[in-house]
């Protein structure tokens, strides 16, 4: 595979932004990633998964794909339109870097997602000035590194030591170290968390954005790397500054307001980042129909098994129930930006949770060929390791549910029965939607539009055929679970509504983000009914994932017509024949 050079200086005038719609762009930009990466089963492919575990064991980020995103110019999908890049929308964001992820979580995360996640601060709160020289960075090839919290306190970053002190002559001084950074050791610019204030509470913390170029290089130093389980070849170190003056317009958004700049960008990145990693797990599926397909057992091929198929058909329905999830949260900032809050951090808690424990239930049919680190199944091995890296990131899963908590008996009072429901454009897969719109962030909402479509679909769902019976019969059950949870929440005790809360309230919130994911599956399929896709407009696949979500929750439904399995396991064999992803999308890829 030949790979073309890295630009030199791409710049805002580098990226061409052909008027011909936000679904023809991101479907473009999709297949030209799809194509400079290449199948990653063929021999003579550079980025091949042979390849990447080469550089996976080295401890290293694969070079070669380093080179590709700089000639494809990646990074100005991280940056809006407005300031020259491409970014408009974060579902098509995610549809983007899902196809980075499916080759290497490494990849997708030390090349760019750190970048990501730094820069949506600056486009929330920054000045002019300041997202114009992000935006000129990103746009020339550099990255940029985000620090929130310290080893010591862990989620809790309101408690950091790490200060930004205003400075005799203007500005201010950084004092201390951050850990574990990706990228900190080549990162042209760092987003750093800091106390401004001595004073205890939320409102002691801001946002500097420290740019390298513009630092005295005596007073800082980069800490050295760390080794890691999983994404061995990110940069993962530190940064210790002693007394580093920075200018005053360092400071990103309001004195005293970190604390609420970084909830507000949480809201975008916790929806955005587990939808990437959607693409790993399709290829850890992928390679295990592979070998089901291939090996044989008892005389018969390992798909012949029965707990070997409905393995496959389970983990290819936990993908369409995190995609849907993904779908309806990173919608939700555009369309419903004052209930994002919750659905971020649902999102963020419940989807890499089931991709985690997805790839378990995968490395059982494997069986000892999971421990391979290398040949045809080595890619399993690494993205069993990588994926759960991203189920900690800036904020693990009960700082998701700490989020949630607080909440609970808010919706229960205000929202749930009562609210409308969320519109149609929220669960459609490729409809246009405006801006992101950062400044409509909310920190809380008594809203929830996706649970009252829950309620709503319950009248709405037609029950003409066995499987659109079996559809309806479930949400009927989730509907009553929601109730149920009302109940709960709205006897909850002071204590259990803050993150303290007891374990049986962090529980309501993980059955509430169950129900969410049910909730948005139900809306993609009421949207899909009439759509080109076959698969997503049969109720088959809803029975099946609503089926599986009520017994997550504990329930026992009847069980499901003999059609809905097969119909399911067909699709698993099509998609892996034809080369077709195994999300919404069911995009072509090249291998």
């Amino acid at each position: 595979m030949l790979i073309g050079a890295a630009p030199q200086g791409a710049h805002a005038g580098d990226v061409d932004h052909p008027d011909t719609g936000q679904e023809s762009r991101v479907t473009a930009r999709v297949a030209e990633l799809e194509a400079r990466l290449g199948d990653p089963t063929a021999d003579g492919n550079d980025l091949s998964y042979a390849h990447l575990l080469a550089a996976d064991e080295a401890g290293e980020i694969s070079e070669t794909g380093e080179r590709v995103l700089d000639d494809v110019v990646l990074n100005a999908d991280f940056v809006p339109r407005e300031h020259g890049g491409r970014l408009e929308r974060i579902d098509t964001l995610v549809r983007v870097m899902r196809q980075v992820f499916r080759r290497d979580v490494t990849l997708g995360l030390g090349y760019g997602v750190t970048s990501f996640m730094a820069g949506v601060n600056v486009w929330t709160a920054g000045s002019t000035d300041q997202r114009d020289r992000l935006a000129r960075l990103l746009l020339g090839g550099g990255k940029v590194s985000v620090a929130y919290h310290e080893l010591a306190h862990g989620n809790d970053f309101v408690r950091n030591e790490f200060e930004a002190r205003s400075a005799p002559d203007g500005g201010y001084l950084l004092n201390g170290a951050k850990q574990v950074i990706n990228n900190a050791d080549r990162a042209d610019a760092w987003v750093l968390f800091s106390r401004t204030s001595p004073a205890p509470g939320s409102r002691s913390h801001s946002v500097i954005l420290a740019e390298r170029a513009g630092l005295d290089a005596d007073t800082y130093r980069v800490l050295p790397r760390y080794d890691a389980v999983g994404v061995r070849g990110c940069h993962l170190s530190g940064l210790h500054f002693d007394d580093t003056p920075v200018p005053a317009d360092a400071l990103v958004g309001e004195t005293g307001k970190g604390v609420e700049l970084a909830l507000r960008a949480f809201q975008i990145t916790r929806s955005a980042v587990p939808g990437m990693a959607l693409g790993a797990a399709d290829t850890s599926l992928r390679t295990v129909v592979g070998f089901a397909l291939g090996r044989e057992l008892y005389r018969k091929s390992v798909m012949d098994i029965p707990h070997a198929k409905a393995t496959l058909s389970g983990a290819f329905l936990d993908l369409l129930v995190c995609d849907s999830l993904s779908l309806a949260a990173t919608r939700a900032v555009h369309v419903l930006p004052d209930e994002t809050s919750v659905y971020a951090a649902a999102t963020k808690y419940l989807v890499p949770k089931m991709l985690t424990e997805t790839m378990h239930d995968l490395s059982i049919i494997l069986g000892a060929r999971f421990y391979v680190r290398e040949g045809e199944f080595g890619i399993f091995q690494k993205h069993i390791r990588d994926l759960p890296v991203l189920s900690l990131g800036h904020a693990g899963s009960v700082a998701c549910q700490a989020t949630i908590i607080p909440q609970l008996a808010r919706l229960a009072r205000r929202a749930w029965f009562s609210d409308d429901p969320a519109p149609a454009t929220l669960f459609r897969l490729r409809e246009d939607l405006g801006p992101i719109p950062f400044d409509r962030l909310t920190l809380a909402s008594g809203k929830d539009g996706l649970s009252a479509s829950l309620v709503a679909a319950v009248d709405e769902l037609p029950s003409a055929s066995p499987e659109e019976r079996a559809v309806h019969g479930v949400a009927l059950k989730m509907m009553d679970e929601l109730r149920q949870l009302q109940e709960a929440s709205l006897a909850l005790a002071p204590q259990d509504r803050t993150a303290l809360a007891s374990p049986a309230t962090f529980a309501l919130a993980d059955r509430y983000a169950v129900l969410l994911a049910a909730a948005s599956a139900i809306g993609v399929w009421q949207q899909a009914r009439d759509g080109a896709d076959p698969f997503l407009a049969d109720p088959a696949w809803l029975a099946a994932v609503l089926h599986r979500l009520a017994r997550r929750l504990g329930q026992q439904p009847p069980e499901l017509p003999e059609s809905v399995d097969a119909r399911v396991h067909d699709e698993v064999l099509r998609r892996y024949r034809e080369r077709r992803s195994y999300d919404l999308y069911n995009t072509p890829l090249a291998g």
